[in-house]
């Protein structure tokens, strides 16, 4: 009697408004179910684009597009990781053709106490005449409490040196690693004046920090004149000051590499 009585209710239903309710007496869609739903056999979806009915494959789910829409199936795409293993979560590079310059009379007060002012944690606010690489400050993201980030940076150094032969003519330089702002890596070199003139050399530098916090970081480059040997030659990093080489030569690039031991995953449908 009871069935009876279900299937007088649902007929019912269609005939007055073309909608069920099932423990609703207020079905606010085509069918409209109040409780548990059990599927003993196939789901289909209908396309109405084609006029297709979809069963999906092994192992897809169904996905909303949306209201007026049908849902799709998609695939789940959950990688294996092994535990305890560090995975290259994110990768990217930047450029910069703009690099910074150096006069004579800005040399960093840095360069008389290197050992200790210029060590690691110093802030970029508390470093004299550190000029930063504008085009390669980037954000970067961390998506687990145990990382290892990796830090590439390239560029050309150039002094307008006149042409000479004196090993005293030269220019210490410094470029830094920052990551929030605080120094992670640094490099000292010395560029010197050689029988060429506006002398050039590649400066490459890796640097690495561990276990950042989760979240949105900013990783920086800024160089630095130190001292000054014999010379008041103009000195570019990135950037060309005489006419023997170009912008697209003495370019900086950073690339930023992060490893993790997986803890949250991103998007995993396909």
């Amino acid at each position: 009697m009871k069935k009876i009585f279900l299937i007088f209710c649902i007929s019912a239903g269609i005939l007055s408004s073309a909608q069920i309710g099932i423990k609703t007496p207020t079905p606010k869609s085509t069918l409209d179910v109040n409780g548990d739903v059990n599927l003993r056999d196939k789901l289909s979806v209908f396309n109405p684009t084609d006029n297709s009915i979809s069963q999906g494959n092994n192992d897809q789910i169904l996905v909303s597009q949306g209201a007026g829409n049908p849902p799709i199936w998609k695939s789940l795409r959950i990688p294996e990781y092994e535990p305890n293993k560090f995975y290259l979560i994110f990768n990217n590079s930047f450029s910069d053709k703009t690099g910074v310059t150096f006069s004579s009379t800005e040399e960093s007060s840095n360069g008389a106490s290197r050992s200790t002012t210029l060590v690691k944690d110093t802030n970029y606010s508390s470093l004299n005449q550190f000029k930063k690489i504008a085009s390669l400050s980037q954000p970067f993201f961390v998506y687990s409490t145990e990382s290892k980030t990796y830090f590439q940076f390239e560029t050309v150094v150039q002094a307008d040196f006149s042409a000479n032969t004196s090993p005293d003519i030269s220019i210490d330089y410094a470029c830094g690693i920052f990551v929030d702002d605080k120094l992670v890596n640094l490099r000292q070199r010395n560029l010197k004046a050689s029988s060429a003139s506006s002398t050039f050399i590649t400066h490459n530098q890796i640097g690495m920090v561990q276990n950042l916090s989760k979240g949105q970081h900013t990783v920086s480059v800024a160089c630095s004149r130190l001292k000054s040997y014999n010379t008041s030659a103009n000195l570019g990093i990135g950037i060309n000051v005489a006419s023997n080489i170009d912008s697209f030569i003495t370019q900086s690039s950073l690339k930023v590499d992060v490893y993790e031991i997986p803890q949250v995953f991103n998007s995993i449908l396909n």
